[in-house]
């Protein structure tokens, strides 16, 4: 099944066909480009670092094609990669170095400072730096003179391919295990179920150290032939100037982007006629953004996932984008979902539950963390942890987080809600909902609000565009106007970090 060297297949398949372009070096890589260079980075962890089957390299570094070289030359050779977080402080990067202990660290000189520190606290690990400086590891000239030759060994489904750290917001991150297993499925999920094709280009704009860069089109784009363009980072009108330089066809985003790329400058100008389609998750997506983007042209997707099972685990058509407003549509080809009540018993269509989901590409668990990994698949199914509920038709809602649900005076309050209704505003640009204690009712909301730049709208105003629009119980007790919202790797809105400045008792507005 080439598990661990399916790029060597695709390179045997269409050697000469561009797989990768590399935005922020202007470089074009081939296929058999891309294979040699990962064949020559697995010599390199094998014979000058001794790294071998289930060993752990971590890589803190920016978007650039050394992340692809060792995610392929890792698979080539059974070992582990584990993508680190370059916006984590040296504390919480010592964290996860002390959780998977690899062998390696390979990292941006940008983060040199960082990634000493937190090896200062952590087991020794020999760091090789991307950009060397005198002193350094010899890597390029190590990659320079590796032989061409295929690498590869003995690699089972089964065996462990990525770490990847969730975002740690219920306590200290945990680890998620991807065997070869999850990543070979979730590529078939999304090419069946979204019909990529060979002809498909895409942008990878999100951090590879977070599922959306690697696993929503990166994996499943080579993995299908398909190009794919590589930026270093998240630039809205940079990005549409790729859209149209070089044909862009399927592109991936969450809504917080879309907005972005509606405010750019360019965009107006922009040529989108290349765009199969855009596929939105992360978030839900407001009709009216849904809306702006058809009209100008543009059929809309949308999805849901999550790190634990891959990532691509719903997908709503094009045709349905505006039919069901707010909806993830239905499992991909190969994946079962059930919405159930606390006693795991499945409840009635339109009535809300926790999201449970089986497949081909639920993770094998956490690492380190037998409890957690027992607390989040139980049976086969791994409990998501967000609400849900299916309406008649099959289509699928997700609701809310339950972390993020609270209760207000006996009821239960849905932040995604309310800010699904301040998100239609037209003044509204961004805004995020959080549960304040309160001496009366328990629990009642704060929404935070970034404006359109050069709109305006008082409190009052919005307030009374959610009392129109929201049952009482419903509308947040306390308005702020802010500047901008915290955003973490995935580009979705850092609630705790809201929580920690803006959930205090006091009503501010």
């Amino acid at each position: 099944m080439y598990v661990g060297d399916w790029l060597g297949r695709r390179e045997w398949l269409t050697p000469e066909r561009v797989a990768l372009v590399d935005d922020h070096t202007g470089a074009r890589y081939t296929y058999r480009q891309l294979n040699v260079r990962a064949n020559r980075m697995a010599a390199v962890l094998r014979d000058q670092l001794g790294i071998g089957h289930g060993d752990r390299v971590a890589i803190l570094a920016r978007n650039q094609v050394c992340y692809l070289d060792l995610l392929f030359a890792s698979a080539k050779l059974g070992a582990i990669l584990v993508p680190l977080n370059w916006r984590l402080t040296a504390a919480e990067l010592a964290f996860q170095l002390n959780d998977c202990t690899p062998r390696a660290l390979f990292c941006d000189s940008e983060f040199r400072t960082a990634a000493r520190r937190a090896c200062e606290h952590s087991q020794p690990i020999q760091t090789l730096f991307l950009d060397a400086q005198p002193g350094d590891p010899p890597l390029e000239q190590w990659l320079a003179a590796a032989p061409d030759a295929p690498v590869t060994s003995e690699v089972d489904l089964e065996d462990p391919h990525l770490i990847l750290y969730t975002s740690g917001t219920t306590g200290q991150p945990k680890g998620a295990i991807l065997p070869h297993r999850v990543l070979v499925w979730n590529s078939l999920n999304t090419n069946v179920s979204w019909e990529l094709r060979a002809d498909d280009v895409s942008i990878i704009h999100s951090p590879l150290f977070h599922t959306g860069g690697i696993n929503v089109l990166t994996l499943p784009l080579l993995h299908t032939g398909g190009r794919m363009v590589l930026m270093r980072e998240w630039d809205p009108a940079r990005c549409l100037q790729l859209i149209e330089q070089e044909r862009v066809t399927v592109f991936f985003a969450v809504p917080t982007m879309f907005h972005m790329l509606r405010q750019a400058p360019n965009f107006a100008q922009t040529d989108l006629s290349s765009v199969r389609f855009f596929i939105s998750g992360g978030a839900p997506c407001p009709p009216s953004l849904i809306r702006a983007f058809q009209h100008d042209g543009v059929p809309f997707r949308q999805g849901y996932g999550l790190t634990e099972v891959s990532v691509n685990c719903f997908s709503l058509a094009p045709e349905d984008a505006l039919r069901k407003p707010g909806s993830v549509g239905r499992p991909v080809f190969h994946l079962d979902a059930r919405i159930v009540a606390g006693d795991e018993q499945d409840v009635p269509a339109g009535e809300i539950g926790e999201l449970i989901l089986r497949g081909p590409t639920v993770c094998a668990g956490y690492w380190n963390n037998p409890q957690a990994t027992a607390a989040t698949i139980r049976d086969g199914w791994l409990h998501t942890g967000d609400l849900a509920y299916q309406d008649a038709e099959g289509y699928f809602f997700i609701v809310d987080r339950k972390k993020d649900m609270f209760i207000s005076g006996g009821e239960n309050v849905y932040p995604a809600e309310i800010e699904h209704v301040l998100m239609a505003h037209p003044a509204v640009a961004e805004c995020a909902v959080i549960g304040v204690p309160d001496l009366k009712w328990g629990e009642v909301g704060r929404a935070l609000v970034v404006l359109v730049p050069g709109a305006q709208a008082s409190v009052d105003e919005l307030f009374a565009y959610c009392r129109q629009r929201l049952a009482r119980y419903k509308v947040p007790k306390s308005l702020v106007l802010v500047d901008a919202l915290p955003h973490n790797a995935s580009g979705k809105v850092a609630k705790p970090a809201l929580r920690q400045s803006y959930g205090q008792t006091e009503v501010l507005s």
